[in-house]
């Protein structure tokens, strides 16, 4: 079963809040951490990330926080994940490992079915956008 990480989820959570803020409202980690329940520190580096790659916008200062850099349109599911992550969730482990992870790669009769599925997830992480879940 593909699952996302708790990076992931926590991320998408992060974001859904700073997308649902109406207008260039800023949103501290604090208030998204005290109100969803999720560990400040996994979620600063989690922010951190999102903001390196231009998906959210740091703001420094005492009024500081994070506000989304691009509209929830605009941003792909798949970037989030790769923002976070630096890959897709894979369904097999020769997928992310290689050949040499798998004991039977050689004679394996379902490594292309599952590199079709594996194509079909990323493509549905692709065409869902941030606006989709806001």
């Amino acid at each position: 079963m593909v699952r996302l990480s708790k990076r992931v989820e926590y991320g998408l959570i992060a974001l859904r809040h700073i997308a649902s803020q109406r207008g260039a409202e800023i949103v501290t980690a604090k208030e998204i951490s005290d109100k969803y329940g999720i560990p400040f520190d996994l979620l600063a580096k989690v922010l951190q990330r999102l903001s390196k790659a231009g998906v959210i916008v740091s703001h420094q200062g005492v009024r500081g926080g994070y506000s989304l850099a691009l509209d929830p349109r605009a941003v792909q599911v798949s970037t989030i994940i790769h923002a976070i992550e630096g890959t897709t969730p894979v369904i097999a482990q020769c997928m992310s490992d290689g050949p040499a992870s798998c004991e039977v790669f050689d004679v394996c009769t379902i490594k292309s079915p599952l590199t079709k599925v594996q194509a079909n997830i990323e493509r549905a992480f692709m065409s869902m956008t941030l606006a989709e879940i806001v």
